[in-house]
């Protein structure tokens, strides 16, 4: 007879090892954990590992997604807000991110160190495809709401949206870029503002908003990482 799956009881034994990887990235860095430094976090065996992931990279990804996953649930009430107009709803948006990151400072720091290398493309090409799925209808509600408010112009919400999230996560790739650069003192702080409000002028384009109008990102925050 075929064992019979608990559904519940597979996620939460998935998510033990999503919260191992976690806390060794955090402290050691993905670079320098090894798959067994996991089965030994959780005295687990290489068969129960592999019967959740195929790889240490699709534990990585997991890892990624669940952050994801955090944001999008941080921001949703923020879309929900009827007492928010659209424009208010975009500088919450991108504020509560902002937040978010710094809150988790450490645990990015050491995904930023490898997030670029070859060997994780195919996670970085999941992790945009993840974000799209999960961001981007969120972002379409807000610019239907600025289309019916008079603020945005685009002629399709749905599509504005998905090319201004697709802005977004370019700029998040360059801004690590820019982040291991400036550890490196590769780039001035002024090259890190000139870039990164490139990307505020592109967002404001695709919206039809007047120059200046896109709730930019804080001196604070930018200093607060490249600095």
């Amino acid at each position: 007879m075929a064992r019979t799956l608990d559904p519940a009881a597979h996620a939460l034994r998935r998510d033990t090892f999503v919260d191992a990887a976690q806390r060794l990235i955090q402290t050691k860095g993905y670079e320098q954990i090894s798959l067994q430094d996991v089965l030994d976090e959780l005295d687990a065996s290489r068969g129960a590992f592999y019967h959740y992931f195929d790889s240490k990279a699709a534990l990585l990804e997991a890892v990624v997604a669940r952050m994801v996953d955090a944001v999008t649930e941080t921001l949703a009430p923020v879309v929900d807000d009827p007492s928010l107009p659209a424009l208010a709803k975009l500088e919450a948006l991108f504020t509560g991110i902002a937040h978010w990151k710094a809150e988790r400072t450490e645990l990015l720091v050491a995904i930023m160190r490898v997030w670029l290398s070859d060997e994780n493309a195919i996670v970085r090409e999941r992790f945009r495809r993840v974000t799209a799925v999960r961001l981007t209808p969120l972002l379409a509600r807000i610019v239907r709401q600025g289309k019916a408010e008079g603020v945005f112009t685009p002629s399709s919400a749905e599509h504005a949206a998905g090319a201004l999230l697709s802005l977004v996560l370019a700029a998040n790739e360059t801004a690590s870029q820019l982040f291991v650069a400036r550890q490196a003192n590769a780039v001035s702080f002024e090259d890190v503002e000139r870039t990164l409000g490139a990307y505020t002028e592109a967002y404001e384009r695709v919206l039809g908003l007047t120059a200046g109008s896109w709730p930019a990102v804080d001196d604070a925050t930018l200093r607060y990482w490249f600095a």
